[in-house]
């Protein structure tokens, strides 16, 4: 009894400074600043502002490519910078579209049957492949040994690189022929514009000068679009020069930007061949600053390399001591430290990669899969949490695409005789949905927008809010009332046709998938809050569909992935995929999305039958076979249950694609029994990777992980909606002291 009391005691004491001591939050980012005494060749570092990101090599710029994985290319990619290919044939969303039978009506699906059909059909091809992200240029260092021949990368010793969180700035160290290095790269918070910072013996020499390189865009889009062979396909034009500032337009096609080199002083800008030039002082200097400035339009007046620097500090700085905050230091369990490492850094890669005008590509901007393009079922992983750490802006920089693209998918939903918005999956800034195998069926992105407006109006309750999204929420709301159809016995049902989050359905006989019933159900009834919010009367015809739809369906007390898959947990049982060989293609794999249905939402679930289909999962599930981000989805059900310890097991499960790199990126990971003789499939990249047999990497980092693992922790320790005390989805166990602050509640 004695010894119970006082672990009790412990724990209170453990968790008791989480309401009374603040976070000192300096001290929390440096501690996980990222520190390279050498190339890791799959985590080139990054420096960005959600808008633009650069990925810079050891040297801190972009000079030796060579020296990092095919998967991570140094670019310099925007959220504004798309390219297409000329069109001679106009083709258009109408030439890609194949007629589906939906109960008795032709309805226009872009369904290719197999990506072969790509290859047939050029019209396939071209609208999955344009528009595509391109790289806008490559600024690097010009060193040159005593006889002017350009430097190798093996000839650097002595290298170190720090990226220091807290402001923003990676500093960069090397030794070359004797002399010191010094390279400090950021990029300026409002403009999309790299800022460089040189200082060694070798500049005053004449050895070291700036190169910037203005790139094509090749044929293959992934994961890097850079062309290089191809000089005469594109074309830079100088608009203007000065002591310290040269301007150029770029034209690649159709595609117009603008860029503009200024240094701090006087320098020569010597063109290289046609799209690039070198920068050096003009008169003798041991430092050269160069700021690389890239727009839509022609370049205003830039602020001073001194000025950039302050903006950049202060940006960093006001990131960090705003919204909400998590310390785990002084916790007893040892992975506490590696958690926070893991969130602090995601944290910063999601503000670089997750917080642009559009929605983000799967590799952020970090480099293309998928040409480039957006999955709009991602997007909630990727933007929400800002809302739920009381960041809010940074999720409203993506939501106006919504907005802005309202006229096209309700468009596209009347094309099916549907009303309100349907939004595709796999797009572009145009908004077109892209043909595929799998993406035209895919209908869990559909609440997507209540979602995110639900949180934005958590954080923001106000009238504004209700007039900025209410006709988002009530278009968005249209489509999930309609789509639904009434079955034999009364009931509202999803699908056929329909492909669930776990894509390994036939999307022409599943019906009723789990989480998607939920999602819907929970959408309609928050898209009437709103209709309430704003003085108007609950609609009807939505109240029909919440109250008609179908229930989850269960057998044996477990949830089942769909209603049309009644064996699914026999067949697990009986032949589990984790007990397989590599690659197998049985279904128990892919994403266990069913769980969602009571972690992400709070859903009608039964609690008990959800524990027990947690319970499948973790003995029947391939997670082998699965993605980063359903680590913490699965750890916000067991949260979510009452379940801490399970959930922190779940954030830490030892999976391929649940690994944290010193740059906090995670890899996206296949399994094929074939990987040795791996092809890549349509629309990616990929090669064999370091992960062993039977692994392939199809990317070096794949963001949703990092998004949804901060979703995951802002629930556990922020809590959600009828969750008691502190830091509710972690363990009371005296292990783990959490102090928490500024967190928005999970509905």
């Amino acid at each position: 009894m004695r010894s119970a009391l006082l672990a009790g005691l412990a724990a209170l004491v453990l968790v008791a400074p989480a309401v009374a001591q603040p976070i000192d939050r300096h001290a929390l980012v440096t501690r996980h600043n990222v520190k390279l005494a050498k190339v890791d060749p799959s985590a080139p570092l990054m420096v960005g502002n959600g808008q633009i990101g650069f990925t810079a090599d050891i040297t801190g710029l972009q000079t030796f490519p060579e020296a990092y994985s095919k998967l991570a290319p140094l670019l310099t990619e925007a959220q504004w910078a798309w390219h297409a290919f000329p069109n001679p044939n106009n083709w258009s969303y109408a030439d890609v579209t194949t007629p589906i039978d939906v109960r008795g009506t032709k309805q226009p699906y872009a369904y290719m049957k197999d990506w072969s059909e790509a290859e047939s059909r050029p019209a396939m091809a071209y609208l999955r492949e344009n528009p595509h992200r391109f790289s806008l240029g490559r600024v690097g260092l010009d060193l040159r040994d005593r006889a002017g021949n350009l430097a190798r990368f093996e000839d650097l010793t002595g290298t170190e690189q720090t990226l220091d969180l807290w402001t923003g700035v990676l500093t960069s160290r090397f030794v070359y022929d004797g002399q010191t290095v010094t390279v400090r790269t950021q990029v300026h918070p409002t403009l999309d514009m790299i800022v460089v910072d040189v200082e060694s013996a070798l500049v005053e020499q004449g050895r070291l000068k700036l190169s910037v390189k203005f790139p094509g865009v090749s044929r293959t889009l992934n994961p890097d679009p850079s062309d290089w062979s191809h000089p005469a396909l594109h074309t830079t034009k100088v608009t203007a020069e000065g002591a310290a500032r040269l301007d150029v337009a770029r034209r690649l096609d159709a595609t117009r930007y603008f860029a503009a080199l200024q240094a701090d002083r006087a320098v020569d800008f010597t063109a290289a061949g046609p799209h690039a030039y070198v920068v050096g002082p003009k008169a003798r200097s041991r430092t050269l600053g160069l700021e690389v400035a890239f727009s839509r339009q022609a370049l205003p007046k830039l602020p001073t390399v001194k000025a950039a620097d302050q903006a950049t500090r202060s940006h960093w700085r006001s990131y960090w001591t705003e919204g909400a905050a998590v310390d785990f230091s002084g916790s007893a369990d040892p992975r506490a430290a590696e958690l926070e490492r893991r969130v602090v850094l995601s944290q910063y890669l999601m503000a670089l990669n997750g917080a642009g005008e559009v929605p983000p590509q799967e590799e952020g901007l970090f480099s293309n899969s998928w040409n480039g393009k957006f999955h709009l079922e991602m997007h909630a992983w990727h933007a929400g949490h800002f809302a739920l750490w009381n960041k809010p802006e940074y999720l409203e920089r993506s939501l106006p695409w919504y907005i802005g693209h309202l006229k096209d998918a309700k468009a596209r939903a009347a094309s099916h005789g549907l009303k309100g918005a349907w939004w595709p999956k796999m797009v572009g800034p145009d908004g077109v949905d892209s043909p595929s195998k799998v993406s035209p069926f895919i209908m869990w992105q559909q609440p997507h927008p209540i979602w995110m407006s639900e949180l934005i109006w958590r954080d923001k309750p106000t009238k504004a809010t209700l007039a900025k999204y209410g006709q988002l929420v009530s278009e968005t709301a249209d489509l999930l009332a309609s789509f639904p159809h009434r079955d034999d016995k009364g009931r509202f049902v999803i699908g056929p046709p329909i492909i669930p989050v776990q894509e390994n359905h036939d999307p022409l006989t599943t019906f009723n998938p789990a989480f998607e019933l939920e999602y819907y159900r929970w959408g309609l009834e928050t898209a009437q809050r709103w209709r309430l919010r704003a003085g108007l009367a609950r609609k009807p015809e939505w109240d029909a569909v919440i109250k008609g739809l179908a229930p989850l369906a269960t057998k044996d007390g477990l949830y089942l992935p769909a209603e049309s898959a009644p064996d699914f947990w026999t067949v697990a049982k009986s032949q589990p995929c984790s007990r397989r060989a590599v690659g197998a293609q049985c279904m128990n794999r892919d994403h266990p999305s069913f769980l969602m249905a009571y972690g992400l939402i709070p859903g009608k679930a039964d609690p008990e039958t959800m524990r027990r289909t947690l319970r499948a999962v973790e003995s029947d599930w391939d997670l082998r076979q699965t993605w980063g981000w359903d680590y913490p989805m699965a750890a916000m059900t067991a949260a979510r249950l009452n379940e801490p310890e399970k959930a922190v097991d779940w954030l830490f499960y030892d999976a391929k694609n649940n690994k944290f790199g010193v740059s906090g990126m995670t890899p996206r990971v296949h399994l094929d029994e074939h990987a040795q003789a791996f092809v890549p499939k349509a629309g990616e990249g990929g090669e064999v990777g370091p992960d062993g047999p039977g692994y392939t990497r199809a990317a070096e980092t794949y963001f949703p992980s990092n998004g949804s693992l901060l979703a995951a922790v802002a629930m556990m320790a922020g809590g959600w909606d009828g969750s008691k005390g502190p830091a509710p989805g972690f363990p009371k166990n005296g292990k783990w002291t959490v102090r928490a602050e500024g967190f928005k509640r999970l509905p």
